[in-house]
């Protein structure tokens, strides 16, 4: 399974094409768009989520509600297209609508001046419209699809909010990721920790109200994972860094960690291995879960705890100083639409993310030219695990 997205966050249109699924896998547009529902709310986001009210286009792969093996094709309007048409032209256009909207003031932290540099661009807005978090509406749709590959074969995907602008929330050892997708989809902050919501509001309206952003942390957790996704035998076939790569691929994304992760820095071995248990009804488990599910780059049938953190979105209605490309003056950055946060959105884009890794785990491992094969060829595995 691999997949390519493609569009501008102004274009006309958002493209995702998805090769290597299973055919007779249920699919449909009314599934992917509740997920990009899901991924445009959340307490705290700006103008762009009154506009785009994200609906996809299914235009190929799929017949009469089944994957047919095929390339699968996605396709997401941009609403906000009708105001941008002669800015976004992909044909030739006027010196006068050359100068509309240009960009030549880089905001700090973004990608403006390291793109335009890097493509020798005089317009930066050429780097803002592919660099922009928009993009993140087809890691959902892919995630969507990855999430029906995952669920045939009995695993569950949560994501949640754990920390957001330094306020922590608490996550009891007893919630299954059953119970933390369904609590988290039923809070605005996307944290399964009510007493932390007031608080957390209260922090992103006076944000909002100083002109800056906040960032946090999310976790994903997944369940009912088979036995030895990935492999030890080359850098690039370890699952965890695979899964390490794609978070921090996500827009303002900057670290990862799974299990205790960081923690493991300050504590002993013996306070960070999983002791190894077997029960006959069971086979073989983990008396705890510091790790996060993996070791030595494979899954070891725990359930996968990762999170990513994400930065302060870059884009402030204060903006930093900056300098002019075209006149090295100083100035204040230019300001698009922003959002005072968008960790809790950040937790939906997370949750596609992983979900898309371990979908094209599933499909590596497991025979899966159809459907039908692949669950078969999972639950004889399971077997097999069990029994050694």
């Amino acid at each position: 399974m691999r997949f390519f997205t493609a569009g501008e966050s102004h274009g006309s249109e958002l493209t995702a094409i998805i090769e290597g699924l299973p055919a007779g896998l249920a699919i449909s547009a009314d599934d992917i768009n509740q997920e990009l529902a899901r991924r445009q709310t959340g307490y705290g986001r700006g103008g762009r989520m009154l506009i785009e009210k994200d609906k996809v286009r299914i235009t190929s792969g799929v017949r009469h509600g089944l994957t047919l093996g095929s390339p699968l094709t996605l396709v997401v309007e941009n609403k906000d297209w009708k105001n941008w048409t002669e800015i976004m032209s992909s044909e030739p256009v006027s010196e006068k609508v050359k100068k509309m909207r240009r960009l030549t003031k880089p905001r700090p932290g973004h990608a403006d001046l390291v793109g335009g540099i890097k493509y020798r661009f005089s317009d930066l807005r050429n780097v803002l419209e592919r660099s922009s978090a928009r993009e993140t509406t087809m890691r959902v749709a892919i995630g969507a699809v990855a999430k029906q590959i995952l669920s045939e074969v009995g695993m569950t995907v949560a994501g949640h909010v754990i920390n957001l602008g330094g306020i922590a929330a608490d996550v009891p050892d007893y919630l299954s990721v059953a119970e933390i997708k369904a609590i988290s989809d039923n809070s605005e902050l996307r944290v399964v920790d009510s007493s932390v919501e007031v608080a957390m509001k209260d922090l992103i309206d006076q944000t909002k109200q100083a002109g800056d952003t906040i960032g946090g942390i999310v976790e994903v957790r997944v369940d009912n994972v088979p036995v030895g996704l990935g492999s030890y035998t080359q850098w690039d076939q370890k699952l965890d860094g695979k899964l390490a790569q794609a978070v921090v691929s996500i827009n303002a994304f900057k670290g990862v960690e799974f299990g205790v992760g960081f923690e493991a820095g300050k504590l002993k071995g013996s306070e960070v291995m999983d002791e190894i248990l077997w029960e006959k009804e069971a086979g073989y488990t983990r008396q705890t879960n510091k790790l996060g599910g993996f070791e030595g780059g494979m899954t070891n049938g725990m359930p996968i705890i990762v999170r990513g953190v994400m930065k302060p979105i870059p884009t402030l209605y204060k903006p930093l100083m900056s300098v002019d490309i075209d006149t090295k003056a100083p100035f204040k950055a230019s300001v698009e639409r922003s959002d005072a946060t968008a960790v809790p959105a950040a937790s939906v884009v997370l949750e596609a993310v992983v979900a898309t890794e371990l979908a094209q785990a599933i499909l590596t491992k497991f025979s899966s030219d159809n459907l039908e094969e692949l669950i078969e060829a999972v639950h004889q595995h399971a077997a097999y695990v069990k029994g050694f």
